[in-house]
This record gives C-alpha cells, sequence and structure tokens, in this order.
C-alpha cells in the first residue's frame, strides 16, 4: 500500500507540527509513503532527521503551474493507492488520477475547495459536521480522524534562564501570534494577577503589536516572548498552567499537548476546546474575549492545587484514549487500508 502525503502549509502552525509528527509515526509504521511540503528548509530537516526524503515544491498562486506539473510526474513514478492533501492549496493543486485522493481538513474550511476529492477527513465531529451540512458530504465519505500529540519525555528547562523565579504560578500560550489566538486578551488578564508570570512561545505578524501591549500594561518584568519553539514538551513541563484564549479556534492541538504532558488547560470557549472540554472536570472554560473572566480563572487555578491535579489528570487520562501517536496512527493505517482495498 501506497501513500502519498503532501501539504503546503505556512512556515510554522499547529497543523504543520502535526503533520510532521503523523508522517514520523507513519513511517516508523512502516507504510511506504512519499512525501510532498512546500519549500521549508526546518520541516525538510525534520523530515529527513525521521528518515524521510521529502520533495519540495512551490506550491504557489493560481499561476503556478509548475507544481502540478511536478506533483504529475511524481505520481505517475511512485503509484499512490491512496494522496491525502493537507487543507485548501495542496489539494487545489493536486492533479486527478487512478488513487483515492482524501482531503484533509484542520478547520471550518469551505467545502468546495475539497469537491474534487472523494472522501474527506476532520479534525473534530463538528468540522465533519460542517461538511455533511455545509457540503453535503455523505456520512461514509465524511471521517473524523483526531490529531494526535507527541509525549516525548522531558525534563523542565531551567526557568533562571528566562528570567522567571522558581516558585511563581507559571502560564504557557504557545501558537501564532495572530489575532485569532487572542494574546492581547489573555495580557490583559495576566495584568490583573500580579503574581503570575506568562511564556508565550510562538511567532506571527502582531509579535511587535503585542510586546508593545505588554510593555504599556507593564508586565514587562513578568511576560516572556520565546519566538517559535520546537521544545514543546519541556515548555509544558516547566510552566503551571497551559492557557489558550483564542477568539476562534477549530480545534487546538495544544490542548492535546497539555494534557499529555499532565498540565491543566484554561480555554476560551471557541469551538474546538469547547467540544472537547468539560468546565471544572478536564480544564476551565471561560467566555471568549472576556478578560475577568480569564484572570479570575487564573486566579482560581492558581489558589487550587487540588483542582490543578484533578483537571490535568482527567484531560491526560482523555490523551491516553484518544490522542497518543500510537492511537492514531493504527486509525490511519485502517482508514489506509480500506481506502485501498487491502
Amino acid at each position: 500500500m501506497r501513500v502519498l502525503q503532501a501539504i503546503a502549509g505556512a512556515d510554522v502552525g499547529g497543523a504543520e507540527t502535526y503533520f510532521v509528527d503523523l508522517m514520523k509515526g507513519l513511517h516508523e509504521a512502516g507504510l511506504e509513503l512519499e512525501v510532498v511540503i512546500r519549500q521549508n528548509a526546518k520541516r525538510a530537516a525534520a523530515l529527513r532527521e525521521a528518515g524521510i526524503d521529502p520533495i519540495e515544491l512551490t506550491f504557489g498562486g493560481y499561476f503556478d503551474f509548475i507544481t502540478r506539473g511536478a506533483l504529475t510526474l511524481e505520481i505517475s513514478a511512485f503509484k499512490p493507492d491512496v494522496v491525502q492533501t493537507w487543507m485548501s492549496r495542496a489539494t487545489r493543486h493536486m492533479p486527478r488520477g487512478s488513487f483515492v485522493h482524501v482531503g484533509w481538513l484542520g478547520g471550518y474550511y469551505k467545502p468546495r475547495n475539497f469537491r474534487h476529492c472523494h472522501h474527506v477527513v476532520g479534525v473534530t465531529p463538528g468540522i465533519v459536521s460542517h461538511l455533511r451540512q455545509k457540503g453535503g458530504w455523505p456520512e461514509e465519505r465524511s471521517h473524523y480522524i483526531p490529531t494526535l500529540a507527541v509525549c516525548e519525555p522531558a525534563d523542565p528547562l531551567d526557568r533562571a534562564e528566562f528570567e522567571t523565579p522558581d516558585d511563581a504560578p507559571l502560564l504557557i500560550a504557545l501558537g501564532r501570534l495572530h489575532v485569532q489566538k487572542g494574546y492581547d486578551i489573555l495580557l490583559k488578564a495576566v495584568a490583573e494577577v500580579p503574581e503570575a508570570y506568562l511564556w508565550i512561545a510562538g511567532e506571527g505578524p502582531l509579535r511587535g503589536m503585542f510586546e508593545r501591549l505588554s510593555d504599556k500594561l507593564g508586565l514587562a518584568p513578568r511576560v516572556r516572548f520565546l519566538g517559535w519553539r520546537s521544545d514543546r514538551e519541556a515548555l509544558l513541563k516547566t510552566a503551571d498552567i497551559c492557557v489558550m484564549p483564542s477568539r476562534y479556534d477549530s480545534f487546538g492541538n495544544v490542548m492535546v499537548e497539555a494534557w499529555a504532558q499532565n498540565r491543566p488547560v484554561i480555554a476560551a470557549a471557541a469551538a474546538g476546546p469547547r467540544g472537547r472540554i468539560e468546565d471544572g472536570k478536564n480544564g476551565l472554560l471561560v467566555p471568549i474575549e472576556d478578560v475577568g473572566a480569564l484572570a479570575d480563572a487564573i486566579r482560581r487555578l492558581i489558589g487550587d492545587g487540588a483542582l490543578r491535579t484533578r483537571i490535568a489528570a482527567a484531560g491526560r487520562e482523555i490523551y491516553q484514549g484518544e490522542y497518543t501517536k500510537e492511537a492514531v496512527v493504527a486509525r490511519y493505517l485502517e482508514f489506509f487500508a480500506k481506502l485501498a482495498g487491502r
């Protein structure tokens, strides 16, 4: 069984990180795999380190005719049984052929962008419902397969390297510095919790704006902008609480990564977290863009060690049942085998 995987993602991002993790898992499981990515030196290096030699293409705009031709040649040589294209751009560039074409959706994308696919996969039940209701996809061709979170053993980082006291309550937020992620709301909430420190790990177009807001709020002594980091496990092990203040989020793989590292999660009630978090049981949910409610939730967890332990353990249990590398890779192998008629 041969499977070709193609992604034309951003330089950094949650879907792109998950893509690399899944490719590693499929390769380790022995799947005959061909991987095509948008040109990205770091992503290519991470795949090669795992024994996967990716093909790098441009995946440009509508007038990029070279990528489609290169994909046609690659398909002719590799002869895949199944092709999975991640998100809209890779799907648009993929030529038709004698393979089963699967589109992957990590968000509420326009269903018409996947109209040439034979099957679609959504990472949450909500996304699959969106495809069925808005795109008319039948149940037998629209599938839910969750993301995975790699849970490698990791030691906590030395807080002193980031000028953070060992005994200070430490919050961690991971993701692109984009208006979607709501870091302005988080910074304003941290301003109301003077004992808390905050590390933000991510890059994006709004970094300068968030840094200026941090300075304006007088948070410079307590907030660290770490840039994009690949040591997610160590960051989560070092922090006490993971915070996801997103204005909208179709899933939020950071939530699962925090559960994997046995860390409690506070999240704004965007679609993704709202679909998995039961408030007070496996996390805390707060209204979107509500600075006061977010600050209250942070204070609540800081002041209640038993609650932190309890909701972290409940999240860890969900991770072990659904989101481990072994569980998700097994689901994909079964799915591909069914599509290929094996």
